[in-house]
């Protein structure tokens, strides 16, 4: 590597509270649904309802949620994700050789951009690979991320060369190493069941306007799929969390799996591909919420396939991916 020049990288989740207490979550809450990429309803409309309605009733139940998923280390996003960082950065600097900067950062709470920006420029970074972690891209998620970094930019006087990710939803260890959990949890469980690959929802609208969400993770369903042998009748795409009035992307999580003990399938594995870390949408709204629909409809068995974490099959990937897209700053 060129010694005038030195690389690091950014990793970027979504973000949760500090604490599982109402005023925490109302603090994040506002800075997540007042972001246009999120909401996109014109603000003179949404914001009486954000700060009237949704940051009056939803904070103290929301913070109830998080108290049921808690870690004794904190969030789990959090602790998961600063796992998965630790073990990337020091598998890295094994691989090259030499220490790599590598740093955490949050699209909404902390650890902020600011703060994980200001630690990669005290290192001497001059290069920064920013990986937002989203296996699929979507403007409600990974262009956020972008936008966040761009605005912590703004009084930098001396940018930094970026190189930013744009997701891994096709990428072959990605599916690997979904693959391998699947059939880790078969093993464990001593049988195959149907697989149901349940994604995070955004509103139709969204796709409708050119957003390619629903066809990267369509692409994800089917080389999953593919590489599990499994037929089409062995395997459900669908989309959870919806909110409010509109039309979300369907089939729906909730209203899909109600069905299926009345079509003979009572017993069903769930994997969530669009997370790379566990978080209160997969711990608590499908291991609890989906699984407790699915069983009071007739189902006899419900488990969720944990998200990749900090396993060796996401520490591969990740490598990769670095790798990959930092070969201008290493090669020559």
């Amino acid at each position: 590597m060129n010694n005038t020049s030195k690389y690091g990288v950014l990793m970027m989740n979504l973000g949760t509270p500090d604490a599982p207490q109402t005023s925490d979550v109302r603090r994040y809450l506002r800075e997540f649904l007042s972001d246009g990429r999120v909401v996109d309803l014109n603000p003179l409309l949404w914001k009486p309802i954000l700060n009237l309605v949704i940051l009056t009733i939803r904070p103290p139940k929301v913070a109830k949620v998080y108290q049921q998923v808690w870690m004794d280390e904190g969030s789990p996003l959090l602790v998961l994700s600063q796992r998965l960082k630790n073990s990337v950065k020091k598998a890295l600097a094994e691989k090259v050789g030499h220490d790599v900067p590598v740093e955490l950062a949050m699209t909404y709470g902390n650890p902020s951009v600011e703060k994980a920006a200001n630690a990669l420029r005290e290192q001497g970074v001059t290069n920064i690979l920013v990986m937002p972690m989203y296996p699929q891209f979507s403007a409600t998620t990974t262009a956020a991320a972008y936008d966040r970094l761009m605005a912590s930019l703004k009084r930098c006087p001396h940018w930094p060369a970026l190189q930013l990710l744009h997701d891994y939803a096709d990428h072959p260890l990605y599916i690997q190493g979904l693959a391998n959990a699947v059939r880790k949890q078969w093993e464990t469980q001593g049988e195959k069941r149907h697989l149901v690959l349940s994604y995070h929802g955004i509103p139709k609208r969204y796709v409708t306007n050119g957003d390619p969400y629903s066809r990267r993770c369509h692409t994800t369903s089917k080389l999953l799929a593919e590489a599990l042998e499994l037929n089409e009748d062995e395997w459900t795409h669908v989309y959870q969390s919806r909110f409010g009035r509109e039309e979300w992307l369907k089939p729906y999580a909730d209203q899909t799996l109600k069905t299926f003990p009345s079509k003979g399938i009572k017993r069903i594995n769930v994997i969530s591909p669009a997370f790379s870390i566990d978080c209160i949408e997969t711990l608590e709204e499908i291991t609890f919420e989906l699984g407790d629909e699915f069983k009071h409809s007739g189902g006899e068995a419900f488990d969720y396939i944990p998200a990749l974490n900090d396993s060796d099959d996401q520490v591969a990937l990740y490598l990769d991916l670095i790798e990959q897209n930092t070969k201008q700053w290493t090669q020559g």
